[in-house]
This record gives C-alpha cells, structure tokens and sequence, in this order.
C-alpha cells in the first residue's frame, strides 16, 4: 500500500510560512508530480512527507497511519535526490547493499534484491564498477536502484533528473515512467519542468507561494487551467496572454475587443459575463494559424525560431507580444508584417483575479 494523505500541512521557519494548509490525498500506485517556479515548496512538502523537515501544523498520514512523529527512517519511504549520493570508494553492488546490510537483512535476500534491481534498471554490466566508471545516466540508475531494493511504500523523487543533459534526460523520463509500470509503487516526483510533469505524471500538483493552485491530469491542466497562474506554467511555450473587454453578449458566444481594436468570438455557455467586464484573453502559442490575407490579428514579426519541424514565431500586436508555434518551415522573417488567426481556436479567459470564468 501507499496511500499518502496530508492535511491542513503547515511549515513555516521562522515568521516566514513555506507551505499554506495544504490538503492533497495520493492513492496508491499513483505517479504524482509536483511542480511550480523556485521557492514555491515544493521541495519543502517532499522533505515533510519524507519525514526530513517537521510539519508546523496539519497531519501526515500513511496507509491511515498518523506518521508526524514517526522518523524519516521509519516511515517507509525512499527518497531519491538531485545529487546521486553514492559511495565513490564503492562499488555500484556495495552501493546498493549498504543499507540492506546496515539492517541485517539476511546475504541471501541481499543478493537476490540486487539482481532484481540490477535487471530492472539494466546495470547488471556496472555492478563491479565504481560510482566514477558510470555516465550521469548510469549513476542515476544505481541511485534509483538503491531506493528499489528497500522496497519502500512509496519513492519520493527530488529533482532527480536535473544533473543530466537534455538527450539524456528524455530516455531517462522514459526508463522512470516504465519502471513505474513495471512496479505500481507510489511516486511523488518534484521538478520546475513542466514538460516532465506533462509526460510522467497520472496527476500534476502545480504550486506557488506555499500553496497548492490546482490539482488535476496533465490535460485537466492544459485545457482548463483554474486560473492565470496554471495556464502561463503548463504548457510550453507558455500561453499568451491579451487584454480584452466584453463587447457583445449573443446566444452562446461573447465578442472580446482588444485594446488593439481586433474582435474574437468566443463560445461561452455561462452566464457570468456582463457587457464591459474586462478579461484576459488566453490563446496557446500552437492553436495560432498564419494566414495569406489580412485576418483577425495583423502584427509585427519580431523574432522567428526555425527548428525545422516547426516555426515559433515572435511577434508585436499593438505593444503586447505573441507567440506563435506553426507547423513546418515558413518563409518569414523578422520585421515581416503577418496575419495570426485564432479561428476556431479554443481561447481562455480569466477575470479581474485571474481566475478562469466560467463556461468559458
């Protein structure tokens, strides 16, 4: 089993409160994914789960078990850092036994933990080699493999990809969201990379300031975003953002106004939305098409990315900046006067507070 939940969890040192009543329940066998810019927590929330840092307030509980008094040595747990935090003199066999030995676990069991671990994760070349004989990938693995031959209730993953260059990073996303199949343990895995908790996660908690913004599937999160804040972190890159104001109320569909004088027709099924509110207007960098002729939004090119596949395209509409991803390679260059239409596209809006309206 590994059900985490936490309630109400309060950390503050000193006068200055790091996490803010956070209520999140993890059912087991769930990969969980915290994410969220630097200083927002969530390191903080992983070090209390893992018993590491002393909850100020609220209650952590395993399994349905009370565990605020319970050491990080006894929760059974097993965490995995940015930094490998292997033995260098060390071989990767002595590595991974070190703590099994420490708890007198019986050589026979030892042996047939490692060899488990070892060809799950595909190390068994590496056992007789030394922390300093592996790549970055190889180190990682041998990491990860010390926490899997605990055979803990649930793995806590702080940032553990981030030492690895881009390449690598991608095939080592891959090998850890498989061994999570292979496994159906419990993970709660931390990163600033949103692109990792799209592709990982069963559930993205995006957080800030202490807080938890919103909770929910990667696509939850990506087509309804709870306010501004989720909407410009998920997703990359991230959504642009237009002022507007309501300027025409019909049967399901509100006509926005820029402050560029461009007109969008947006479907909405509410009725919260009043003639004159004020709103931002959200519109994802891929759900923008170039057009041939004048359309809805004329503006300036500014910068133009050719990645090949694709075009990102930065451009100036009356002093605000939009970004737009197209497919394929385009024939445009920076200074160029082009024509962005978002018809049929699917566009958020967010009110005075930031918040998503609603039925939009």
């Amino acid at each position: 089993m590994g059900e985490i939940t936490l309630t109400k969890i309060k950390k503050s040192f000193g006068a200055v409160d790091v996490l803010k009543d956070i209520d999140l329940e993890i059912k087991d066998g769930e990969f969980i994914v915290f994410v969220g810019p630097s200083g927002c927590g969530k390191s903080t929330l992983l070090r209390t789960i893992a018993g590491l840092e002393k909850v100020t307030g609220g209650e952590i509980e395993i399994d349905g078990k009370r565990v605020n008094e319970v050491s990080a040595a006894d929760r059974g747990l097993a965490m995995v850092f940015q930094s490998y935090a292997l033995y260098p003199h060390m071989s990767v066999r002595q590595n991974l036994a070190f703590g099994l030995e420490n708890s007198n676990m019986p050589k026979a069991e030892v042996a047939e933990r490692i060899t488990e671990a070892a060809r799950m994760l595909e190390i068994e070349p590496y056992l007789e080699r030394r922390p300093g004989q592996l790549s970055g990938g190889q180190r990682q693995r041998v990491a990860i493999g010390r926490a899997i031959v605990r055979r803990p209730t649930a793995f806590l993953l702080d940032e553990p990809l981030s030492n690895l260059d881009a390449e690598l990073r991608v095939s080592t996303r891959a090998e850890l969201a498989a061994l999570h199949a292979r496994l159906g343990s419990t993970m709660i895995y931390v990163t600033h990379d949103q692109v990792e908790a799209m592709t990982l996660a069963h559930r993205i908690v995006v957080m800030r300031a202490g807080k938890i913004e919103q909770v929910g599937t990667p696509l939850d999160l990506y087509n309804t975003p709870a306010n501004r804040f989720v909407a410009g972190f998920i997703g990359a890159p991230h959504m642009n953002f237009l002022a507007g104001e309501v300027t025409e109320l019909q049967s399901g569909t509100a006509t926005l106004t820029t402050s560029g004088g461009h007109r969008l027709l947006v479907p909405f099924s509410g009725h919260s939305l009043s003639v004159g509110d004020k709103l931002t207007i959200g519109i994802r960098p891929q759900h923008i098409t170039l057009a041939g002729d004048p359309g809805s939004l004329t503006v300036k090119v500014r910068l133009v990315e050719a990645l090949g596949s694709e075009t990102v395209i930065h451009a100036d509409l009356n002093g605000e900046k939009l970004l737009a991803v197209v497919s394929g390679q385009k024939p445009i260059s920076p200074g160029d006067e082009a024509y962005f239409s978002v018809a049929g596209a699917p566009l958020h809006l967010f009110d005075r507070n930031g918040l998503r309206v609603k039925g939009s």
